[in-house]
């Protein structure tokens, strides 16, 4: 039994001709109103309530098994007045790849394997990321509400980025920007220069690998010497 008062939204693409499996969810910080549903062989499931989308940051994800595409439905919680709420919400959807792991319905970013990456996985990253920088880090700081950790980046190149991240702070005319990662990766300040790769979730950074630039040079160069370097990336 569909409830009422409330708004039915299908999402795009149609997951049976994509790669996407999994479905993340993040309502706005001003989110109120009304709780989001999803539809699922004919009845609804609870993916995030009007009090969890007051939550900053939170993340919900759920698995995208069907042959059609995802229906949610956003029903109007009971008011007592007229002032008008907004129940607004961003979504990505996922690869099978991306949606594995044991915070899969807790975070959106559970590729974050705290491990060093490999070389085969490095000279991936560098080709398929959507950013791509070389910097020291200034800062780490954990939030452990949101069991997250934040690294502070100063910029030296910006090879890639799919959206402005990283932007030259007009006072100091430095580049910088913020790059996330899970808590239980204990991240911790170092030294020296590193090349920071990884994948952009609702508008922010999260990391993938990141290997002191020195190391990534002698990787790179190793592979392109041998043809097996899978891209080709502009090291001046």
């Amino acid at each position: 039994m569909y409830p009422a008062r409330a708004l039915r939204v299908v999402l795009e693409p149609n997951l049976s001709s994509a790669r996407h499996t999994a479905v993340c969810i993040k309502p706005a910080s001003d989110f109120q109103g009304a709780s989001i549903y999803v539809e699922r062989a004919g009845q609804l499931h609870l993916v995030v309530s009007e009090a969890e989308g007051a939550r900053p940051r939170h993340v919900s994800c759920f698995s995208a098994h069907t042959p059609q595409r995802v229906a949610l439905f956003l029903q109007a919680s009971p008011q007592r007045d007229i002032s008008r709420r907004t129940a607004s919400f961003q979504y990505e959807l996922l690869s099978n790849q991306s949606a594995a792991g044991p915070d899969f319905k807790k975070m959106a970013l559970v590729e974050a394997t705290c491990r060093p990456c490999d070389n085969v996985e490095l000279l991936m990253a560098i080709c398929s990321s959507d950013f791509v920088v070389k910097g020291s880090i200034r800062n780490v700081s954990h939030d452990s509400e949101n069991h997250m950790s934040q690294v502070d980046v100063s910029v030296q190149r910006v090879y890639r980025q799919k959206n402005r991240i990283f932007q030259q702070d007009e006072a100091s005319g430095e580049w910088q920007g913020p790059i996330r990662t899970l808590l239980q990766c204990k991240v911790k300040k170092g030294g020296g220069d590193f090349l920071f790769t990884g994948n952009e979730h609702f508008g922010e950074a999260w990391l993938g690998c990141a290997p002191r630039f020195k190391d990534f040079m002698f990787v790179y160069r190793a592979a392109r010497e041998s043809g097996a370097n899978p891209c080709e990336f502009q090291l001046n």
